[in-house]
C-alpha cells in the first residue's frame, strides 16, 4: 500500500468499494501450471546442473548478470532442497518397511522408497514415478507461496506416454494405474487453504482452486483425447470429491464418447467436470499475443482461466470489480447510495438524463475511473511481490525464467498477464433495460421516483419493484431488447482493462466471472433498477439473475452467447442448475450434450452444472451433519455444501432450477 497514491489507497479501503484486490494482497503467486514435462524429462538433478552450467558461464562485467547470479544460486539451492525433500520420504518408507510384518505392505513401502529415490530428483521412467513426481512438484508450488489455483494442468497429456509404455511392457495393469490416479485425487483433497474470517465467509470451501484439465487439442489441432482422459473422469466418478477442480476441453472433433462420459459424471451432482470451449478460447488467447501452438495447449488454471502451462504468469483473479456498483454510482452522480459519500466520478444528475445512452455514458465513465485506480493498485501489489516475495522454486518450472535468469515475479515468464474480473453483467444489463422500458419509453416511472425508491431499498414501494422485475425484459431469455445491454456492460469493462500494461512487461487481461465474490460485492451495492434489493448477491459470472430466466436452458445459452466472449480473454463463467430427474435417462444425457454443443457452437466459452434438488439443499442447510458429504458447484469450484457460509448457500439454493430442455 505504501506504493499507492493516497486516493487509490482510499478507494481500495472504503467500506462500499468497487474493486477488491484481496487474493494477491493477502496471498502468494498462484493460478499457474508448471512445466511438468521439464520435471519428468530432466528431474531436479538436471535442472540443478543446468543452473550450475549457466552460472559458471556468466560474464560479471555485464552488470545485469549480477542479478542473474543470485537467481541461479537460488535455483541450485532450491533444487537441492527438492531432492532432499523427496529423499526424506524415501528414508521414512524404508524405515517403515524394515519394521513392517505384513509382507504385502512391506513390498508397497519398499516400492514407495524406490520411487521417491528416483523422482523428482531424476527423470521419471514409469507411470507410477511420473505421478509421484507430479505430486511432489505440485505440492512444493503450494508450499512455497500458498497461492490459489496452482494447477497440475493437462494430466492426460503428460501421463499417457508413461501409461502406454507401462501397459505395453506389462509393468502395470489398467486397474493398478487407475488406483494410483485415484490416490492422487485423494492427495489433492487433503490440501486445505486456511483463510482469515472474512475470506472464509466469502470464499468458503477451503479450496485451493487448482484444476486438472483433459481433452482438447494437440499443437497440430488434432484431438488430444486418450485413455487417461477417461481414467480421470472415472476417478471423479468413483471418488466424488470436491477437489480437484476438473475440466474437459471441448472442440468440434472431440469424441462423442468423451462428451457422453463427461455428462454421465456431471449427472452425479459434484459440479464436475466443467467444460471449456477450444473454439472460443484459442482465438481469444491468440488475440492476446499467444502463438497458435501454445494457445492449443492451454489448460484451466483455476475457475475458468485459460493459460499456457509452463509458460505463463497470469496473476489471475488479481481483483474482483463491481459492475453493479458502477451503475449505482452512475445513477447518483458518483455518490454511494448506501453511505452518501462521494466515491466515484461526477457523471451528472441522472434526473437530467434524457435517454438510456446518457446513463450508459455515465456508467462507462464510472467504470473507466475505477479501472484506472484498480490498475494502479494492482501494479503496486505486483511491485511488492517482486521486492519481497520472489518464488525461486516456481521460477524453475516456468519458461523463460531459467533462460533469462529472472524470477517469475520480475517478468521471467514467457507470457505475462494481470487478470482482474468483472462481476455483475446481468445486473447492469437488466437495469439498463428496465430504465429504457419504464422510464424513457413507456414513461410510466420517473427517474426521480426510481432513484428515491433505490435509495430507500424499495421500502414501502414493493409495487414499483415488482413492475421493474416483471414489466421489463430480462437477460437469459434470448431477448434482443435486453441482451445487448448485458453485452455492453461486460464489454465496457474489458475494453478499459485491456488498455493497460503491468510491471512484468505484459498486459492486463480481463475476465467475467466471480469465484464467489458476487456475494460480498453484492453487500457493497445498493438496490438496482433490475429490482434487485440492496446488499443482496449480484448475478454470478455471466449467468442470468436468479429466477429471471423463464424460457429454459436453451434460451439461457443463446443469451449468454451474445456477449463478447472474445474480449473476455481470461474467461467467462456460466452456471446452470438442473433437477436430477431431467438427467436420469439416456435421453436426458443426450439433451445435455446437445445443449453444451449449441452453446459452444454459438461462441460460448464455459459452462458448468449443479445437478441437485433445491429441497435437498434446504434440508442440508437445516441439518448439515446429515449432509456432510454433499458436494455442490459454487462458482468456478466445487465445495462441501455444509462448509459454505449461509449467504453462499442461499445463493446456490436460489439459482433457477431447470426442469427440462
Amino acid at each position: 500500500p505504501h506504493k499507492m497514491p493516497e486516493l487509490t489507497r482510499q478507494l481500495m479501503n472504503i467500506k462500499h468499494k468497487v474493486f477488491h484486490p484481496e487474493i494477491h494482497l493477502r496471498g502468494g503467486i498462484g493460478h499457474v501450471s508448471a512445466d511438468f514435462w521439464r520435471i519428468l524429462k530432466q528431474g531436479f538433478e538436471g535442472l540443478k546442473k543446468e543452473a550450475e552450467q549457466t552460472l559458471a558461464g556468466l560474464d560479471f562485467n555485464d552488470a545485469d548478470n549480477l542479478d542473474k547470479m543470485n537467481f541461479y544460486q537460488a535455483a541450485i539451492i532450491t533444487c537441492e532442497g527438492v531432492i532432499n525433500f523427496a529423499q526424506r520420504y524415501a528414508n521414512l518408507a524404508r524405515k517403515l518397511a524394515a519394521e513392517e510384518k505384513d509382507l504385502r505392505r512391506k513390498e508397497e513401502l519398499e516400492k514407495i522408497a524406490r520411487v521417491c529415490e528416483q523422482v523428482p530428483a531424476k527423470p521419471a521412467r514409469t507411470y507410477h514415478e511420473a505421478l509421484q513426481a507430479i505430486w511432489f512438484s505440485h505440492l512444493l508450488v503450494q508450499i512455497e507461496s500458498n497461492g490459489l489455483g496452482a494447477s497440475p494442468g493437462r494430466m492426460d497429456q503428460y501421463l499417457y506416454p508413461f501409461y502406454k509404455k507401462d501397459i505395453e511392457e506389462g509393468i502395470i495393469t489398467k486397474e493398478e494405474a487407475q488406483e494410483l490416479l485415484e490416490c492422487f485425487w485423494v492427495k489433492i483433497e487433503e490440501i486445505k487453504r486456511v483463510y482469515d474470517s472474512e475470506c472464509a465467509r466469502d470464499y468458503a470451501g477451503y479450496t485451493t482452486e487448482l484444476n486438472i484439465t483433459v481433452g482438447g487439442q494437440k499443437e497440430d489441432g488434432s484431438d488430444a483425447t486418450n485413455e487417461v482422459s477417461y481414467m480421470c473422469l472415472d476417478a471423479q466418478d468413483h471418488l466424488r470429491t470436491a477437489h480437484p477442480n476438473f475440466t474437459v476441453r471441448y472442440h468440434n472433433k472431440l469424441p462423442e464418447t468423451l462428451l457422453h462420459k463427461a455428462c454421465q459424471v456431471i449427472k452425479l451432482g459434484t459440479g464436475m467436470p466443467e467444460l471449456m470451449n477450444d473454439e472460443a478460447h484459442i482465438p481469444s488467447l491468440m488475440n492476446r499475443g499467444i502463438k497458435l501452438e501454445d494457445a492449443r495447449g492451454y489448460t484451466n488454471i483455476g475457475c475458468v482461466e485459460p493459460a499456457v502451462p509452463g509458460k505463463t504468469c497470469s496473476w489471475s483473479n488479481a481483483a474482483m470489480f463491481n459492475l453493479g456498483k458502477c451503475l449505482e454510482l452512475a445513477l447518483n452522480n458518483g455518490k454511494c447510495m448506501l453511505c452518501g459519500e462521494q466515491v466515484g466520478a461526477k457523471t451528472g444528475d441522472a434526473c437530467n438524463f434524457t435517454c438510456t445512452e446518457d446513463l450508459m455514458r455515465a456508467y462507462k465513465e464510472q467504470v473507466a475511473y475505477f479501472v484506472k485506480h484498480m490498475i494502479v493498485c494492482l501494479n503496486a501489489i505486483d511491485f511488492t511481490h517482486k521486492e519481497m516475495v520472489q518464488t525461486p522454486y516456481l521460477s524453475l518450472l516456468v519458461s523463460d525464467c531459467m533462460e533469462k535468469g529472472k524470477d517469475i515475479t520480475a517478468g521471467g515468464a514467457h507470457y505475462n498477464f494481470t487478470s482482474p474480473q468483472g462481476v455483475g453483467v446481468a445486473d447492469v444489463g437488466d437495469s439498463l433495460a428496465a430504465i429504457k422500458k419504464l422510464v424513457f419509453e413507456d414513461k410510466t416511472v420517473s427517474m426521480d421516483d426510481l432513484l428515491s425508491a433505490l435509495k430507500e431499498n424499495f421500502e414501502n414501494n414493493e409495487e414499483l419493484r415488482q413492475r421493474l422485475i416483471n414489466e421489463a425484459p430480462k437477460y437469459g431469455n434470448d431477448d434482443d431488447y435486453v441482451d445487448p445491454f448485458a453485452k455492453f456492460a461486460g464489454r465496457v469493462y474489458c475494453e478499459e482493462v485491456e488498455k493497460y500494461k503491468n510491471p512484468r512487461g505484459g498486459i492486463f487481461n480481463p475476465g467475467l466471472y466471480p469465484v464467489s465474490a458476487h456475494v460480498p460485492l453484492g453487500r457493497n451495492t445498493a438496490a438496482l433498477p433490475s429490482g434487485r434489493k440492496a446488499t443482496t448477491p449480484l448475478a454470478d459470472g455471466v449467468s442470468p439473475t436468479h429466477a429471471s430466466d423463464k424460457k429454459g436452458p436453451t434460451a439461457v445459452v443463446k443469451s449468454v452467447a451474445k456477449l463478447d466472449h472474445m474480449i473476455a480473454s481470461n474467461g467467462t463463467l456460466l452456471n446452470q442448475k438442473f433437477s436430477p430427474n431431467v438427467l436420469e435417462d439416456e435421453k436426458g444425457l443426450r439433451s445435455l450434450a446437445e445443449l453444451i454443443k449449441v452453446y459452444f457452437n454459438l461462441g460460448g466459452k464455459h459452462i458448468q452444472f449443479n445437478v441437485i434438488d433445491s429441497r435437498i439443499l434446504r434440508e442440508a442447510q437445516k441439518n448439515p451433519e446429515k449432509y456432510a458429504n454433499l458436494v455442490v458447484r459454487v462458482a468456478g469450484y466445487s465445495a462441501f455444501f455444509a462448509q459454505l457460509h449461509k449467504d453462499i448457500q442461499d445463493d446456490i439454493i436460489e439459482r433457477t432450477e431447470q426442469v427440462g430442455f
